[in-house]
């Protein structure tokens, strides 16, 4: 395969649960997969969450570069087409934008343990949420995703969000 998929994960401030994924895929399976991430316009965080920071240090995994933005990069006259996108948040699919170049979406909703929780839960719960995506990345990442029924793809990818 010479050509890499494009893979966009999507939260709601993209600090935590995007960030999360967007690392861990990237770290696993570069060669495959361009990878990026993007949270809701008017509500992205101005930084990453100290949890992301945290699970991806403890994991040997580097943090994506740059910061948090807006899922507009991926709207963007011009921006290449996803072939995926992964909504983190199981409210955001009602108030995402339709994607150009009619990728393939999927939602795996993770809990946003970003709010309601002290800084010491908030961490745990980061490292088991970055192990919980490992698992389902992995499995992305060994699926036939190229020249394969475009409709299995779909249900594969989609039913990755109920693997625990």
């Amino acid at each position: 395969m010479s050509e890499r998929l494009r893979i966009v994960f999507i939260s709601r401030r993209n600090s935590l649960r995007s960030v999360l994924a967007e690392a861990c895929l990237s770290h696993l399976n570069a060669t495959k997969f361009v990878v990026s991430s993007g949270g809701q316009p008017g509500q992205v965080a101005a930084q990453f969450h100290p949890a992301a920071i945290g699970a991806l240090n403890s994991a040997g995994i580097a943090l994506p570069a740059g910061r948090p933005k807006a899922w507009d990069a991926v709207l963007r006259r011009g921006a290449p087409f996803a072939d995926f996108v992964i909504t983190l948040d199981a409210e955001l699919p009602q108030s995402a934008p339709r994607w150009p170049g009619q990728p393939e979406v999927a939602t795996w909703p993770f809990p946003d343990i970003a709010v309601g929780m002290d800084a010491e839960e908030t961490a745990v719960a980061a490292i088991r949420m970055l192990y919980a995506l490992r698992r389902r990345l992995e499995l992305l990442s060994s699926l036939p995703l190229r020249g394969a029924d475009r409709s299995a793809v779909r249900g594969d990818v989609r039913d990755l969000a109920h693997w625990h």
